[in-house]
């Protein structure tokens, strides 16, 4: 799993590609959202848009991504999910924990109400 971070205003958004799965994709994952949150960024915004395959590890890691950001009063939002990772997701019955948006200014401007 490769990851490029970037910033929207207050908003971090980070592009994720690979597969979320256990081993290396749930630790990348992890591992940039505790950084991001350990430099206090509260707005973040998820890029789901190349990931291609999600298994259990994956779905729980971001569970607990969202989990632990809400906990920090951060926030996580998700972007363009590829329909095999919505499937996981939905099947799961965890895609109703999450906000979900098809075009990233339509979730920049989610983010600004809030």
């Amino acid at each position: 799993m490769q990851f490029e971070v970037r910033k929207s205003s207050d908003v971090v958004i980070v592009d994720l590609e690979g597969r979320l799965v256990a081993g290396v994709g749930d630790q990348v994952l992890r591992d940039v959202v505790n950084e991001l949150l350990a430099e206090k960024h509260r707005k973040i915004l998820l890029n789901l848009t190349n990931v291609t395959a999600i298994d259990s590890a994956g779905v729980g890691e971001l569970v607990g991504s969202l989990r632990t950001s809400r906990h920090l009063g951060a926030d996580i939002k998700i972007l363009n999910l590829h329909e095999r990772v919505r499937k996981a997701l939905h099947l799961s019955q965890i895609l109703p924990l999450f906000e979900v948006f098809e075009d990233e200014k339509t979730a920049l401007k989610q983010f600004a109400l809030a």
